[in-house]
C-alpha cells in the first residue's frame, strides 16, 4: 500500500460492496471486540482504583503495574473501542485524518505496554536472579523505566507523522496501524528500525529474562527444597511466558513476513488474528501481572481464593520468595 495514494488509504460507506470480509464477519468482529474492551476498561480501571486508594500498594514494583494499566486503557480505549465502532458499520469511517490519529495511539501506547512489561521482567530477573548482587528496586528505579518507556513509544511513533513511515488501513480495513507493505526505502528503513528497536529488543528482553528467571527457580528448588509457593511461583512465570508468546508472537511474525515480502498474501480475516490476539493484551495483563499478586487482592473486591496463587502471601510477583522485607 503506498503512501502516495490516499485514496486507498480509507475505506468508505460506498465501499462495502467490495469489502474483504461479509458483513456478518464484521458484526462479530464487533462484538468479540466489544467483549475485550469492556474487560480490559474494567480490569484496568480496578488495579488503578485500588492502587491509588491503598497506600499499602504504593510500592516501587507497582508503579509499573499502575503504568501498564494506564497504557492497556490507552489502546482499549484508542484501538479497541474505535475498532469495534467501525466493524460494527462495516468499514474505517473516521476518515484519513482518524486513521493517521488511530494508527498512532494504538502503536504509541501498545508499545508502552510493552515497554512496561519489559521494566517488570528486567526488575524481576535482577531481585531473583541476583546478577548485581541484592539489589532493590526503589522508587527512582520504577519512575525511570515508566519515564523510559513513555518517551522511546513517542521517539518511534512521532516519524509516520512527518513523513518517515505512514500509518494505514490493515486486516479487514477497520483499523488502522504503521504502515508494513509498503516496499518504499523510505518506509522500509523506518519498520525495520521500528521492528528492531520497539518490537525485537523487548521481546528479547522478555524472554531472557522470564526464562532465566525460571531456570532459577528450578535450579534453587532442585538444589535446596520444592516448596509449594516456589512451585507456584514457577508456574506462574510459565503462564506469563505462554500468555505473551501467544497475544505477540503471530503478530510479531506476520509482520515480519510482510516486511520481507510486499507481495506476501494472507486473506484479511486471517491477518486480523494476530492483531486482536496482541490487542488481548489489555486483558491479560491485569490478570497475570496484577489479579495472581494476592497483595493486590487483599485490597480489591476479588476473592482470595480465585486463583491457586492465593499462598503466595508477601507481595509482588515472584519477587516475594527471595526478599526480605
Amino acid at each position: 500500500m503506498s503512501t502516495n495514494e490516499p485514496d486507498q488509504a480509507v475505506a468508505t460507506e460506498a465501499d462495502e460492496e467490495t469489502a474483504p470480509v461479509p458483513r456478518f464477519a464484521y458484526s462479530i468482529l464487533a462484538v468479540i471486540m466489544a467483549i475485550f474492551c469492556l474487560s480490559s476498561v474494567v480490569l484496568n480501571t480496578t488495579v488503578i482504583w485500588v492502587t491509588i486508594r491503598h497506600r499499602q500498594l504504593r510500592q516501587p514494583i507497582n508503579y509499573a503495574l499502575v503504568n501498564l494499566a494506564v497504557a492497556d486503557l490507552g489502546v482499549t480505549v484508542s484501538g479497541g473501542l474505535l475498532t469495534a465502532i467501525t466493524n460494527s458499520m462495516g468499514y474505517f469511517s473516521l476518515g484519513r485524518a482518524g486513521c493517521v490519529i488511530e494508527g498512532f495511539s494504538v502503536a504509541f501506547f501498545g508499545i508502552v505496554a510493552l515497554c512496561t512489561v519489559a521494566v517488570i521482567a528486567v526488575d524481576r530477573f535482577v531481585i531473583v536472579c541476583k546478577p548485581l548482587g541484592i539489589v532493590h528496586f526503589h522508587p527512582k528505579h520504577a519512575v525511570m523505566g515508566v519515564a523510559f518507556a513513555w518517551i522511546w513509544s513517542l521517539i518511534w511513533n512521532i516519524p509516520p507523522l512527518f513523513g518517515w513511515g505512514s500509518y494505514q488501513l490493515e486486516g479487514v480495513k477497520t483499523s488502522c496501524a504503521p504502515d508494513w507493505k509498503n516496499p518504499d526505502p523510505l518506509n522500509m528503513s523506518y519498520i525495520m528500525c521500528y521492528f528492531c528497536l520497539c518490537f525485537a529488543i523487548p521481546f528479547i528482553i522478555i524472554m531472557f529474562s522470564y526464562l532465566t528467571l525460571l531456570w532459577t527457580l528450578r535450579k534453587e528448588s532442585a538444589l535446596l527444597y520444592r516448596s509449594k509457593a516456589e512451585a507456584k511461583v514457577a508456574r506462574m512465570v510459565i503462564v506469563m511466558i505462554l500468555a505473551f508468546l501467544i497475544c505477540w508472537l503471530p503478530y510479531a511474525a506476520f509482520s515480519l513476513a510482510v516486511v520481507f515480502n510486499s507481495q506476501f498474501y494472507i486473506h484479511p480475516l486471517v491477518a486480523t488474528v494476530p492483531m486482536y490476539l496482541a490487542k488481548t493484551s489489555t486483558v491479560y495483563n491485569p490478570i497475570i501481572y496484577i489479579f495472581m499478586n494476592t497483595q493486590v487482592r487483599g485490597f480489591s473486591f476479588l476473592p482470595r481464593h480465585c486463583t491457586y496463587f492465593s499462598s503466595i502471601k508477601t507481595g509482588s510477583l515472584p519477587r516475594c520468595q527471595y526478599e526480605t522485607r
